[in-house]
C-alpha cells in the first residue's frame, strides 16, 4: 500500500508560521513514528517536465526513471481495456492570459466550461486536428483524448507545471513540437470569434483561446502491461496549493489526515508494511515502514516526529 500526497507542502504557502502552527495531523504524526525516510527525489537547477509525484507514480508502474515522456493518456486507456500501442495524449482546452512580457496559463478549472461548450469547441477544431493526423475524442469538458503519430516522441510538461506560469517557458522545444506550435496558432485564430467564446465574453467569463497537450507518449509494445500496484495518488490538496489558499489547504490536509492517512496508518499497524510519499512541487520524501530495534523504539517514544517539520523539509532546500 503506497500513498502519494502531492502538494503536501508548497512554495505558494511557504509564508506565515501560522500555516504550520495551526496544522493538527494526529494520524500523520503517528504514521511517521512508525516509518523511516528511505528516498529523496529532488529537482536541481531546472524543474523537469513532470512533478515529483508524477515521477514517483511512474516509478511505481515500472516506467524508465529518466523518461522524458510519461504516457498517462495511453496508460489510462489500457486501464479501460483499450489498445495500448498507439501514441496518445490528453488535450485540455484552456485560457492563456496575454500580458506585456508573458503569457500565463489560467487554471482550466476556473473556466467552468460546460460539456456542451466543450463539445462545440472540439467540433470546430476537428478539421484542423484531423489535417495534422490527430484523432481527438471527447472525454470530459476539460479532458479530450488525442491519438496520432506526432505524439510518439513529444515531451509534454504536465498541466500542473504550467498553471499560473509563463507558457513560453514550458512550450516543448523539440522537432516533434513544430506542427503543434503551428496548430496552436491556428486554434487561437479559430477560437477568437467562436460563438461559444462570444457568449462567454458577454458573461465576463474566461474564453477558451488555446489548448495544452499533456501525458503524451507510447507505452512499451512488448511484454505484459504492468499490473497496477496498490498506489493511491491523492488530489485533495491540489487546488488549494495551486492558488495559495492557506486556510483551504489546512482544512483539506485535516480531512486527508482523517481519511487516506488514517487508512494507511491502520494498514501499517496491521501488516507492518506500507509506503508514504510526501511531495512538494520540487521535492518528494518517501517513507517506508520498517521493524524497529529496541533503541529506535525508545528514541521515537521520546522524540515524536512533528508533521510540520517533515512537511517544511519539502520546501526547505
Amino acid at each position: 500500500m503506497h500513498l502519494i500526497i502531492p502538494y503536501a507542502a508548497s512554495q505558494a504557502l511557504n509564508g506565515p508560521d501560522e500555516i504550520w502552527a495551526g496544522l493538527q495531523l494526529p494520524n500523520l504524526q503517528a504514521l511517521l513514528g512508525l516509518m523511516q525516510r528511505q528516498q529523496v527525489l529532488q529537482d536541481h537547477e531546472t524543474a523537469p517536465l513532470h512533478l515529483p509525484h508524477e515521477r514517483l507514480h511512474a516509478q511505481a508502474l515500472g516506467w524508465p526513471p529518466a523518461a522524458s515522456a510519461l504516457p498517462w493518456a495511453a496508460w489510462h486507456q489500457t486501464q479501460q481495456g483499450h489498445p495500448r500501442n498507439a501514441p496518445q495524449a490528453w488535450m485540455t482546452p484552456c485560457h492563456w492570459q496575454v500580458g506585456m512580457d508573458q503569457v500565463v496559463m489560467a487554471d482550466p478549472a476556473h473556466l467552468h466550461l460546460s460539456d456542451e461548450e466543450s463539445q462545440q469547441l472540439l467540433q470546430a477544431m476537428q478539421p484542423f486536428l484531423q489535417e495534422d493526423g490527430l484523432q481527438v475524442t471527447w472525454h470530459s469538458a476539460l479532458l479530450w483524448h488525442a491519438q496520432g503519430a506526432m505524439l510518439a516522441d513529444l515531451p509534454t510538461p504536465s498541466l500542473d507545471r504550467v498553471i499560473g506560469q509563463n507558457v513560453k517557458d514550458w512550450l516543448p522545444d523539440h522537432p516533434a513540437a513544430r506542427p503543434l506550435q503551428r496548430l496552436q496558432s491556428e486554434m487561437q485564430m479559430l477560437l477568437y470569434n467562436h460563438p461559444v467564446n462570444d457568449a462567454r465574453d458577454a458573461r465576463k467569463q474566461y474564453t477558451v483561446n488555446a489548448f495544452w497537450l499533456h501525458g503524451a507518449g507510447t507505452l512499451p509494445v512488448t511484454g505484459p502491461v504492468p499490473a497496477s500496484p496498490s498506489v493511491t495518488v491523492s488530489i485533495a490538496l491540489r487546488s488549494a496549493a495551486l492558488h495559495g489558499q492557506a486556510q483551504a489547504w489546512q482544512q483539506a490536509w485535516q480531512q486527508l489526515d482523517a481519511s487516506a492517512v488514517a487508512d494507511l496508518l491502520q494498514h501499517v499497524k496491521a501488516t507492518g508494511q506500507g509506503t508514504l510519499s510526501l511531495c512538494s512541487e520540487h521535492t518528494a520524501h518517501t517513507y517506508t515502514a520498517a521493524p524497529l530495534a529496541w533503541h529506535q523504539l525508545i528514541s521515537r517514544l521520546f522524540n515524536k516526529p512533528i508533521p510540520s517539520t517533515a512537511l517544511q523539509a519539502l520546501i526547505a532546500s
